[in-house]
């Protein structure tokens, strides 16, 4: 029978079902205005009718109350709009969990990207050799991250994921039970969450996820792929931020990241300990039943042991080798497949689960520096600060010491010099790789670098196992980059240090902070040129160098579909290993199920495969290629600066968007910006509210503004032929249109139309919707499409029926807003009621943008 088309598997399975389920869900009286259920729908009709004929939300929501709450109070109003709210939250929820039941059924689980589809285009290219040796040296590091680009509590992804599984059986009194209970159950939580709840939440994707996920896959490698007797590639690792990550969150303490890395190692234990139970019911052979046993024991002991351990991961490899010999030899091999499927965990996993990170800014370290010179002058030159920057280096370069927390007075230094302990204790109780990376955000000279690696090596590490590694974000950061990596690799010191690396260096990559800088063509550009400039200068010196990428979910934050991204790379950009950060919506969306965690994973694995073995050097740029997408960068920039500094984009940020209302939600431990200032300055910004707030408002500028511009400037400069070779034979610009694509296809202005009339803001607003329309005009030129994301119906279907849900919920948003700006400075209780809805309305709005990962 013959395969349905994507668009009809997802009509079959995910729309129709939806309407199906919401229909029953709509039914349920779990508030106590029992007529909530059928109001929605008529005012998600008056939504959709009003925006066709140009209504304003203000006018919407008012023609509803005279239509249908002629008669009722104020009061019982402004109920309705949060009772509207709470049922819309929950049908994204209803929305989520179906897409999650559907997944197998609309993705194509051994086709394009698989691991099943890797070897089949393997076998028929005739490169089975080159792929098992690739195979042997590739790595995928999906890094999980605590950034609160969705707001569902534990409670909720619990009732998402028995949801879906209720859907797959059409059980249709389970989904009403589980429908009951979602409208119970708070979508939201009173208290900030600290670090460490942060960190608990996102274990339960390692511990129900990801352990069988990379499992599996790494089962079928070692079984399918021929001659690999001798695979020894842990091809998977998953890192950790949560309860590490120190930029900008002063909640994150040492007993913190101590407490999160015990956490890791106990919940790994929870795993093994489940996994030997099962092999105990099975192997129950003689020679075999009681060194499986010792081995549980051990295990349940360890779940609450804190502290080092009397074994290590290489010792529990040992023991089950030695038992699945004996089977083989004694038992006819019976269980042994089940046995070597552990061994491989415990291989991919060791004792610690997850590597945790620590992550900590540039400035703290200037702020540090200063009180760790006076501790340590004995070991630095008396006139260190007046030495010239070689000197300095050398200075930084040969010292050595054992400062302790307890040695300091300054409570920002203490803390930078606890996380740094933290690490020498993480790796003596949970082993190497359980933390060895410390990041420094904002890198922009090489003293940033040194004075990091100098601080290890203060803190007793003298040779330390740990990696130094670099966050280069801005335009101008990744430009220097290549000239500070240049200096680094030069310094005698250093180079011995990354010798006992395995002369390999990290080097971190920022999307969100570039796009927000820069806009979007130059910042993703940049981070092109700057990897390929990194890796030359890397090979030069013998190094290897393994490029982390910053990518957040939507486009407008460096994310967009990373398959194609990565196959992309071309042959002058080191692609051993492909790192990333995963955060938000993408967690669950990618990887929340075991279906799409393993598909997720397979489509990035295969992604490197792609760019290394088949289309390497065809996706390299030409010289009249890479001068053309310098142009387009280069008038995108100067089209986003202007547009950056014009006297309005901080204000109409302020007082028309949703972005002082991040930091009244409880979604994340961080403060939402940088800095104690009231004032609202750019560069203390963080990329999460920034772009959350033009997504709220259904503009989604960073994901698109200057490219218009920039096409049109091509055409007008007489080059328009340049860019159509480009974006016929360039598979990364392709990518980049195909990402901005989404963010138009995300956006629309009908819901603002109303701020073209606005005396101040007018002009601005203006401004925008002009780009966005001269931008979508020439991708559709460009592209020989007729509509937005044409070539991806089936996700542009997705995105269309969650914009559709949360029509009325941005109505209500942008309501509250008109009402809040026509008060002025008014403090009162209406003021209060607004505010609440704007801040209400935020939860389902991001979390109905999962798709945008």
């Amino acid at each position: 029978m013959a395969r349905l088309p994507k668009l009809q598997r997802f009509e079959n399975e995910v729309a129709s079902k939806y309407h199906i389920f919401n229909g029953i869900f709509m039914t349920l009286p779990f508030d106590n205005i029992s007529n909530t259920g059928g109001l929605l729908p008529l005012f998600h009709t008056i939504c959709k009718q009003g925006f066709e004929l140009k209504k304003n939300p203000t006018e919407i929501v008012e023609y509803f109350y005279d239509r249908y709450m002629r008669d009722t109070t104020k009061e019982e109003k402004e109920q309705l709009l949060f009772s509207f709210i709470q049922y819309i939250e929950r049908q994204v929820v209803l929305f989520d969990a179906i897409e999650d039941a559907a997944f197998a059924t609309v993705q194509n689980l051994d086709g394009r990207g698989t691991l099943r589809g890797i070897k089949e285009e393997a076998v028929e290219h005739k490169k089975e050799a080159e792929l098992i040796q690739y195979l042997k040296e590739l790595k995928i590091k999906p890094v999980l991250t605590a950034h609160p680009t969705q707001f569902y509590p534990g409670s909720v992804l619990g009732i998402i994921n028995d949801l879906s599984a209720a859907v797959t059986r059409n059980d249709i009194m389970e989904v009403k039970l589980l429908l009951s209970q979602l409208g119970k159950t708070p979508f939201f939580k009173k208290e900030k969450p600290t670090p460490f709840d942060e960190a608990t939440s996102l274990v339960w994707y390692l511990e129900n996820v990801f352990y069988y996920a990379m499992g599996n896959i790494y089962d079928y490698i070692k079984i399918n792929f021929p001659d690999n007797q001798d695979f020894e590639n842990a091809l998977i690792e998953v890192g950790f931020w949560p309860g590490g990550d120190r930029d900008g969150n002063p909640f994150v303490t040492t007993d913190i990241t101590l407490n999160v890395a015990q956490k890791l190692r106990s919940t790994i234990f929870k795993n093994y300990y489940r996994d030997l139970r099962k092999l105990g019911r099975r192997l129950t052979f003689k020679g075999v039943e009681q060194p499986l046993k010792k081995l549980e024991l051990q295990c349940y002991e360890a779940i609450t042991t804190e502290g080092v351990l009397d074994f290590t991961a290489a010792d529990l490899q040992k023991e089950l080798e030695d038992i699945k010999k004996t089977v083989v030899e004694r038992h006819n091999g019976l269980f042994a497949a089940d046995l070597q499927s552990l061994i491989n965990k415990i291989q991919l996993f060791g004792i610690h689960f997850s590597a945790l990170d620590i992550r900590q800014d540039s400035s703290i370290h200037d702020q540090v520096f200063d009180e760790l010179f006076a501790f340590a002058k004995a070991k630095f030159p008396n006139n260190y600060q007046d030495l010239s920057e070689p000197e300095q280096l050398e200075a930084l370069a040969t010292v050595s010491g054992d400062l302790t927390e307890d040695d300091l007075d300054d409570d920002y230094t203490k803390r930078t010099i606890g996380s740094i302990r933290a690490i020498k204790t993480i790796q003596e109780r949970n082993g190497e790789r359980a933390c060895h990376r410390y990041i420094i955000s904002n890198t922009q000279t090489i003293l940033h670098i040194m004075e990091a690696y100098a601080m290890l090596k203060l803190c007793g590490m003298h040779q330390p196992a740990v990696d130094v590694v670099p966050l280069f974000e801005t335009v101008p950061d990744l430009v220097h980059a290549p000239e500070v990596m240049r200096k680094l690799y030069g310094n005698k010191e250093y180079r011995a240090h990354l010798t006992r690396r395995g002369d390999q260096q990290h080097i971190m990559l920022g999307f969100s902070d570039g796009t927000k800088d820069g806009g979007y063509l130059m910042a993703n550009w940049s981070i092109y040129k700057a990897k390929e400039a990194l890796t030359a200068v890397s090979r030069e010196f013998g190094i290897e160098v393994i490029f982390f990428d910053g990518r957040g979910g939507p486009p407008a934050r460096g994310g967009g579909q990373t398959h194609q991204f990565y196959a992309s790379m071309g042959s002058k950009i080191e692609s051993k290993q492909i790192q990333l950060t995963v955060q938000g919506q993408t967690i669950s969306s990618k990887f929340g199920t075991l279906e799409s965690c393993q598909y997720n994973l397979e489509q990035l694995l295969s992604s490197g495969v792609s760019n290394a073995i088949y289309n390497s050097e065809e996706n390299d740029f030409t010289a009249e290629e890479a001068a053309t997408m310098d142009a387009l960068a280069d008038y995108s920039y100067e089209t986003y600066m202007a547009f950056k500094q014009h006297p309005k984009f901080l204000p109409y940020l302020e007082n028309m968007s949703t972005l002082k209302y991040y930091a009244m939600t409880n979604i994340g431990s961080r403060p939402s910006k940088r800095g104690s200032s009231s004032e609202l300055k750019f560069k203390d910004l963080r990329a999460i509210p920034f772009v959350g707030s033009w997504s709220q408002l259904k503009q989604n500028v960073p994901g698109f503004y200057g490219v218009g511009t920039a096409l049109e400037k091509m055409k007008e400069a007489g080059k328009w032929s340049e860019v159509e070779a480009l974006y016929k034979h360039s598979k990364f610009f392709r990518t980049l249109l195909d990402n901005s694509m989404m963010s138009l296809t995300k956006s629309f202005f009908g819901l603002t139309a109303y701020m073209q009339d606005d005396e101040e803001y007018g002009a601005f607003w203006t401004l925008i919707h002009d780009e966005y329309k001269r931008t979508k005009a020439l991708m559709l030129e460009l592209s020989g499409m007729k509509e937005l994301m044409e070539n991806e119906p089936a996700g542009k279907a997705s995105i269309l029926a969650r914009e559709n849900i949360v029509l009325p919920l941005l109505t209500i948003q942008q309501f509250a807003l008109k009402r809040i700006q026509e008060m002025g400075q008014e403090d009162s209780e209406d003021r209060k009621i607004y505010e609440r809805l704007v801040t209400r309305s935020l939860y389902g709005n991001i979390n109905a943008s999962r798709n945008s990962a």
